[in-house]
């Protein structure tokens, strides 16, 4: 019985299969997901390797790691073999993974269409559970200077200041920006709220020379550009 369950142990393994071997040896690419995986969480038990919970883990979200993470911590700690350190160690190294998305993408982007400035945001706020306002501050090239949280909650439920956006504008040197905002149904359609704010943002901000560009509606898989519809 004893060599049965010895087989799981990653120690047993050769020290080619080890994950933590393989990445120092071989480069962290060849890693598969759940090897990947299997080094933040470190051990598995005594049924089952580090690698086997977590190729178990990822067959729950289709071996996406994007919708891996969007599971919570409680949602994490459901599997058998994770516990609270597993758990947010994972969720941790998920989001860290998301922020250095975005911010690759903001730092090296010039902004020439509305794809351009859905994919500096969607990994920001395509896959929250709540709606955020996003503003994206740009230069005279077009490039974006500064991305700023403005809200969170519905628009109707949190005031928009106004002021507040373009005092960040005037502080930043900006000549251009571009709103966002998220709707966690799904749906993509502009409501009068999003209209209005739109409108009030751009007449105050047009009496400072500075250009709102779009105002985008993001959801998981797609989104709305207000300029590219002739809605601005």
């Amino acid at each position: 019985m004893h060599e049965k369950t010895a087989s799981f142990s990653i120690k047993h393994w050769a020290e080619d299969d080890k994950p933590r071997e393989k990445l120092v040896n071989k480069g962290r690419t060849v890693l598969s997901d759940a090897e990947l995986i299997a080094i933040l969480i470190g051990s598995g038990s005594r049924k089952e390797s580090a690698v086997g919970l977590s190729q178990r883990i990822l067959a729950t979200v289709n071996h996406n790691l994007n919708e891996l993470g969007k599971l919570s911590v409680n949602q994490l700690k459901q599997f058998e073999g994770i516990g609270d350190a597993k758990a947010v160690t994972i969720a941790a190294a998920l989001e860290v993974g998301r922020r250095r998305r975005g911010e690759e993408r903001c730092s090296t982007t010039k902004i020439e269409s509305s794809q351009d400035a859905f994919e500096i945001l969607h990994p920001v706020m395509g896959e929250l559970e709540h709606e955020e306002f996003w503003i994206l501050y740009l230069n005279n090239s077009n490039k974006v200077i500064h991305k700023a949280l403005l809200s969170k909650g519905g628009i109707t439920g949190t005031l928009v200041d106004v002021r507040l956006v373009l005092k960040q504008a005037l502080e930043l040197g900006a000549v251009a920006i571009i709103l966002a905002h998220n709707h966690p149904s799904g749906g993509l359609k502009p409501s009068a709220a999003d209209k209005h704010i739109t409108q009030k943002l751009k007449l105050a901000s047009e009496a400072l020379d500075i250009k709102i560009l779009d105002h985008l509606i993001l959801t998981q898989y797609g989104y709305l550009s207000f300029a590219d519809k002739g809605m601005l």
